[in-house]
Order: structure tokens, then sequence, then C-alpha cells
């Protein structure tokens, strides 16, 4: 392919290990959890009240991930291995994909020990299809559509400089939200403007990283597919091998935690489509006061910093099918009907039985209205014939003594999304008093 496969990655610039922990004993391990400083500033407490991601797969597309790690054990299904054709165990240096998969969904082993993800009760799908040794990052997404992912975390990020591999990875994703799939993807450490696909690509949803102070992290890129940002910098997770610990910064951490957010809500949430998900996401997200007024969405921090425990109780209206999302081309052409993904033969029979229906409604109606002008006129001449007087209908003469023929009027339904309490004080990132 003509991606340049130098992970770029929206990758940990990553995990080279800022903190490496190898078997991690439980004083390690308490201190991990209290090093996880993204959950306290996500209101993770809160959030799990409302959600753990239940009922929802995440695909993990990178190095592998390690299944045996203690934090992880039970959370990670089945997947496909596109590099070696064997286990999605990665190699023993490879730490990124584990270290993604417990951002979103390790468990811990202890009421305070080692990693917890955003979302702990979602199942990871791992795929490994990392660097040069793929078929490419579109084959693993259609991979991960095909066998029951709802979101696909691509924590990579390619530049190209041929249009027909970047139009491969375009497609895949496109493939993904036209079966109600989101992709997202970290926007890429370069610390520039470079466009780096798939986070870049129509439909996907790109995520930049900031630090604790909720600043944007210096090497996250900037431009127009930045959606949202999440935090992303100095975060601790698994390795992948052993049960050990390493910490780094990158928009790989940032895509991790938007995809856990995103699990969260696809939990609670199922009958939303993926672009009324990343609505949610969006409609919720914050700036650093510092930074209130910036035009939106700005080529930083997007639509702002990631807010899951907003996402998930603040009443937001359900919105579009494709949400904030950048529609595909290949899917514009079915936005203007209201049954998109339709097919024409169903669209077809769909029409056919509304006309049935609506004749058979028609030819009712006029039968009623015939009954009516009969018994009013029957009713007319027999009032002529008795005057009106006792034993007369007694009923009022414009309305033949009839009740409402419609009934009560019907009720408005109840909005599933009603307001929530409020959330709890401590908001993040830090708001001027």
């Amino acid at each position: 392919m003509g991606f340049d496969r130098v992970l770029r990655t929206a990758g940990c610039g990553a995990l080279a290990g800022v903190l490496l922990f190898a078997a991690a004993p439980h004083a390690i391990a308490d201190q991990v959890r209290e090093d996880q400083w993204a959950l306290e500033a996500l209101n993770a407490e809160s959030v799990w009240k409302l959600s753990k991601g239940s009922g929802v797969t995440v695909a993990v597309i990178d190095d592998g991930v390690n299944s045996d790690h203690t934090d992880l054990r039970g959370n990670v299904l089945e997947g496909k291995d596109f590099m070696d054709g064997g286990s999605t165990a990665p190699e023993p240096s490879d730490n990124h994909g584990t270290a993604m998969a417990a951002i979103i969904a390790a468990r811990g082993h202890g009421t305070n020990d080692g990693v917890i993800g955003l979302a702990p009760e979602a199942k990871i799908l791992p795929i490994r299809e990392f660097g040069t040794d793929g078929p490419g990052t579109d084959v693993a997404i259609r991979y991960a559509v095909d066998n029951g992912a709802s979101v696909i975390n691509v924590s990579q990020c390619f530049d190209s400089t041929s249009q027909e591999d970047v139009d491969k990875v375009s497609d895949a994703v496109a493939y993904a939200l036209s079966r109600d799939v989101l992709v997202v993807g970290g926007a890429g450490n370069d610390g520039d403007t470079r466009k780096c696909y798939p986070a870049a690509s129509p439909g996907a949803l790109g995520v930049g990283a900031v630090k604790n102070d909720g600043f944007i992290w210096e090497g996250s890129n900037a431009g127009s597919s930045v959606m949202l940002s999440a935090p992303g910098a100095h975060i601790v997770s698994a390795n992948g091998s052993g049960n050990g610990y390493s910490a780094g910064s990158g928009t790989s951490n940032a895509a991790a935690y938007t995809s856990a957010a995103a699990a969260l809500l696809r939990s609670k949430f199922p009958d939303l489509t993926a672009g009324q998900i990343a609505n949610r996401l969006v409609k919720t997200a914050v700036l650093p006061d510092a930074e209130k007024g910036l035009p939106l969405p700005d080529e930083r921090y997007g639509y702002g910093i990631i807010q899951p425990l907003a996402a998930l109780q603040e009443d937001i209206p359900v919105g579009s099918k494709y949400g904030p999302l950048a529609v595909p081309d290949s899917l514009k052409v079915n936005t203007a009907t209201p049954d998109i993904g339709m097919s024409d033969e169903e669209q077809e029979k769909a029409d056919r039985k509304a006309l049935i229906i609506w004749s058979v409604i028609g030819v009712v109606g006029l039968a009623v209205v015939g009954l009516i002008v009969f018994l009013i006129v029957k009713r007319s001449r027999r009032n002529r014939g008795n005057g009106g007087g006792p034993g007369g209908s007694g009923g009022h003469p414009q309305y033949g003594g009839q009740s409402n023929p419609y009934g009560q009027p019907v009720s408005m339904q109840h909005n599933p999304y009603q307001q929530q309490p409020a959330p709890p004080h401590g908001q993040w990132p830090p708001q001027q008093q």
C-alpha cells in the first residue's frame, strides 16, 4: 500500500513507557488505579451508575491484545490475526493494542487494584492488523463490522501518497457507517495539520488528545478531521505481555476513551444510530474555560472534550441518522428519503402496500359517510312526522344527540431522554467560578 506506515500513530507515541511495571505487586497495582487521572476527570464513578457498556462489542484494530492480562481476562473475544494468521496475542514487545483495550474495557482485579476501563462491561474484539505486515486497515474494518462490533477503535493513523489507498480505507469507513457501526480514530501525533486516516475519512470520528489540565496535548494533530478531544497524556494502561503496566501520551489514548464513551452510550441507548451517538458526544462536549468563545469545531479541540456523564443523562434531541458525521458520497444518495438503507425493491413494495392501505381506508370512509347521511335523512323524516314533541329524538337538532366521534385527544408520548439530575460538582476541565 502507499500508506506511510511509520505509525504516525494515533498511536501512543506512546507506550514507550514512562512507567513500566513488570509483575506489578499489590502496592504498585494500587498505585496504578490512583494514577488513572482520566477516570476521575470523566466522572467514571457517576458514569457507571448509568452505564458500563454491557452488551456492546468494541473492535480494537491494533498490534494484538493480551487477553491473559489479569485486568482484561474474560472481556476479550476471539478475534482475527491478519498479520500471521495465528493468535491475536501481541509480540512480547508490543503493548499498544493491549493498552487501548484496557483503556476501553479493563475490569481491574480488585477493589482498588490494576487498570479499569471507562466501559468495563463492554467486550473487546481484537483484530491484529498493524504496521506494514497486514492486508490493510480497510480489510480489518470490514471484518469488525461483519463480526459484531458496533464501535471500532482505530488508534492508528496513516497519511498516504496514494489516493487509491485513501479511498480503500474511506470506503471501509462508509461500509461501517452504512451498517450503523461507529469508527473512532486518533488524529495523529505529529503536532501539525496533516490528515491521517481513517480519522480523516468521511463518516469517521476523529479525536485529538488533551492533558489533565484540559488543554490540548502538544503532539496532537489539528485540522478539520478533529471532531472531539479526550484525555491522552500520561495515560497508564496494561502491557502486552505478563501483568504489567506502562504509561504514555498520544491521540491513541484519546481515541480509546472516546470509543469507550461511545460504548457506554450504545449500551444505554441501543436504538440510536452511530451518528446519533456521535451527536450526543458532540452536543455535551466542553472547552477549557480559557478557550471559551472559540468558533466550533475548533481545529484542535473539535467540538470540545468528551463528557460521558452529560452525554448519558442530558436531554439531547435525537437528531438525524448521521448526526455531525461527514456523510460519505456513497451514502448521500439515501439521505433524501426517510427510509435510509431500503433497497429499490423494498421501497416499491412499501409504496404498493401504502397505496392498498389508503385505498381501503378511502372505501371504508365513503361507506361510513354514506351510512351517516342515510341515518340523518331517516331521522329527519321521522322528526317531521312527530313534530319533535314528546317521544321525539330529544337530541340537539344540529348534532343528532351524538357524542364527539373522535374520543379524547391523544396524549404526548413520554420523551425517553428526559432531563436527568444535574451532574455532581467538580466539572472537568476546570471552569472558572
